[in-house]
């Protein structure tokens, strides 16, 4: 079973790209709020900060070539419909 995310049995899930995005503006928030502390450890922590950001960009960028790849292989999801997945199995 997801917790987030969408599938056969959670269809009022959300897509990951779109989970990475709210991540990514959440931590974005919370970098601008230490960004002129001079302090040596808010700098560290704002520099992990901007890491993670490349990263979950990273992420969401793969995401939506999955989600591009499904949608022109098999067209857009009925997973929210009771309808299959478009690949692998249900349950």
């Amino acid at each position: 079973m997801t917790h987030f995310l969408k599938s056969d049995v959670k269809p009022e899930g959300y897509k990951l790209e779109d989970i990475l995005a709210a991540l990514s503006k959440d931590v974005l928030y919370r970098a601008e709020k230490i960004a002129d502390d001079g302090r040596p450890e808010a700098r560290h922590v704002l520099d992990n900060n901007v890491k993670i950001l490349g990263l979950l960009t990273e992420a969401r960028r793969l995401a939506e070539d999955s989600t591009r790849t499904l949608d022109k292989a098999f067209g857009p999801s009925q997973s929210e419909h009771g309808g299959p997945p478009r690949i692998g199995v249900a349950g």
